[in-house]
């Protein structure tokens, strides 16, 4: 019998009791932190580090992409926003430019605020009515 990792078995216990809009938010800071430590590990020239942490950034993306419901019309230019953020994080993980990973980082964490200050309004107007 082996013991779960707590933070492990916390994590998943969180996704699986969240509402869509807090998944997206996990998400967004995800993105976030893969993005972080892909820099780190570049600035330690940590090569392999660096590109399995893009990868996981360019995973969420992904994600995000597929996630996205089309009847909306902010959903067009959210998914122009992520092409771009994908393609300049692969371009950020074959050139090896920290650069770039600090420009998909601003786009990520100015999604990132701008989601949670969404959920936080949402949260207000729904316990006024």
């Amino acid at each position: 019998m082996s013991l779960k990792n707590p933070y492990q078995a916390y994590q998943k216990q969180a996704v699986t009791t969240s509402k869509p809009e807090e998944l997206t938010l996990m998400l967004y800071q995800g993105m976030v932190k893969f993005i972080r430590l892909a820099k780190v590990s570049l600035q330690n020239k940590n090569l392999e580090e660096a590109h399995n942490f893009n990868l996981r950034a360019q995973d969420i993306i992904s994600e995000l992409m597929v996630s996205l419901k089309k009847e909306f019309s902010i959903s067009e230019s959210l998914l122009s926003l992520y092409d771009y953020m994908k393609y300049r994080l692969i371009e950020a993980n074959l050139s090896k430019k920290v650069e770039i990973l600090e420009e998909v980082e601003g786009y990520a964490v100015e999604l990132s605020e701008t989601w949670s200050t969404a959920i936080k309004i949402n949260k207000t107007k729904m316990q006024g009515s």
